[in-house]
């Protein structure tokens, strides 16, 4: 299955937005920019949430058959596993295979042997066009990748021979590394890509771990400048990788938890053009969080849910950041405590959670809370549902307004959002 040269993967926890987040495509495209949909939905997110995997196709097929979205578009089974994969065969077309649980795990000696004779080109420096200096690959250096890599890409290889062979339909394979300790390095991208390659998987985008903190909800933390490199150097790495071993030559780099990484965009955007490269921006938007913002501007029952939200979320932080602790940076001194916030008018709990930076209200540690608190929402019912169905119209004007004017816009458009201090 072909997947287009831009892509964005958009969630939608509660299944309530996908009209919304259409919206933001369309205004894209009304700029000439199309770039396909790709809701996502992981295995943890539908046991905390309480759904099945066929809801979000249905959520997804019945917003584009309402607003006639007339180019392509998918649902993603989001960081899939062997053991959790088929509950999506049926109703998913893209699968991000996940293998950072098996980065690390040596493999045998003889295998990385056999890796290595039949890739001798790997065993000694690489020149890769648009690298100024050779990738610094030796034999020993390929050996160490290896044998780090390649239980991994073997693991990525059953996983995709176990669908394919069930699925009966194309489908588009994501692959990804980014749930790790370390980066890869654009040498050890290259050597991870010649393994895929032989696991005979047609790899249609590639998730590593770049340099630098990609929490969830906020702007990138680290060097930009080294970012900047390394993202340029993965895309040279790519397009050779596409060219020696066979792979599709639509092959792209996929960012996860790219979503409010505002710091990145120009560079993203900028390398894109200059290359001609794809990408998918993975958990772009941010929904439940517009969902919340949209109930406290609503006022009434919606903002007192959410002050009760964040109250809840506040007393339970523990439980609640402790399978976050790799992707969030929260400040507890800079939280406030729910008596407080139960002060606030509903603008400005929402001002407090928007992602505006210069907004003298943010505050990207109460973000960051809220952001891991939507299992807390799941646990209300039909309590939160309603009100986001009574609230349909500010609720989807935040989801629109964030997608397009805050990600598409200045990685499409223009260096910044248009009304970004809105």
């Amino acid at each position: 299955m072909s997947l287009p040269r831009f892509s964005f993967g958009v969630g939608d926890r509660f299944a309530h937005e996908a009209a919304a987040q259409l919206a933001a495509f369309e205004q894209l495209a009304s700029h000439g920019v199309i770039a396909a949909p790709v809701w996502n939905k992981s295995h943890r997110e539908h046991t905390f949430v309480g759904s099945e995997p066929a809801s979000v196709r249905e959520a997804a097929a019945a917003a584009v058959a309402a607003r006639g979205w007339s180019h392509p578009w998918y649902v993603d089974a989001d960081h899939i596993r062997l053991e959790t994969v088929d509950g999506y065969l049926a109703c998913s077309d893209f699968f991000t295979i996940d293998v950072a649980d098996a980065i690390g795990r040596p493999a045998e000696a003889s295998d990385v042997e056999a890796f290595l004779a039949r890739h001798p080109e790997l065993a000694e420096p690489v020149q890769v066009e648009g690298i100024e200096a050779a990738l610094p690959l030796s034999a020993d250096e390929t050996r160490r990748i290896a044998r780090h890599y390649l239980s991994a890409c073997r693991e990525a290889g059953a996983l995709w021979r176990h669908i394919d062979a069930r699925r009966g339909e194309p489908f588009v394979t994501e692959v990804s590394m980014d749930e790790t300790d370390a980066p890869q390095t654009p040498p050890e991208l290259l050597v991870i890509l010649a393994l895929l390659a032989d696991e005979k998987i047609p790899v249609k985008t590639i998730a590593p771990k770049f340099t630098g903190r990609f929490n969830k909800g906020v702007d990138y933390v680290g060097d930009l400048e080294q970012f900047t490199r390394e993202f340029n150097d993965d895309i040279a790495v790519l397009a050779h990788a596409a060219a020696a071993y066979g792979l599709p030559t639509s092959l792209k780099l996929s960012v996860h938890s790219g979503s409010d990484k505002f710091s990145l965009y120009p560079v993203i955007r900028e390398a894109a053009a200059r290359t001609a490269a794809g990408f998918h921006i993975k958990t772009a938007g941010t929904t439940w969080l517009e969902e919340l913002i949209g109930l406290a501007e609503a006022g009434g029952d919606g903002l007192e849910l959410t002050r009760e939200i964040y109250a809840t979320a506040f007393a339970d932080i523990d439980t609640l950041t402790a399978p976050y602790a790799a992707v969030i940076d929260i400040d507890r001194a800079s939280l406030p405590d729910p008596d407080t916030l139960r002060s606030w008018s509903g603008p400005e709990l929402a001002a407090a959670i928007r992602h505006v930076p210069t907004h003298p209200g943010f505050n990207a540690s109460l973000r960051q809370l809220l952001h891991v608190a939507f299992k807390l929402a799941a646990k209300q019912g039909t309590r939160y549902t309603d009100l986001l169905v009574a609230n349909r119209d500010i609720v989807a004007r935040q989801v629109t307004e964030n997608l397009f004017e805050r990600h598409m816009r200045p990685l499409f458009l223009t260096d910044r959002p248009s009304g970004a201090s809105a």
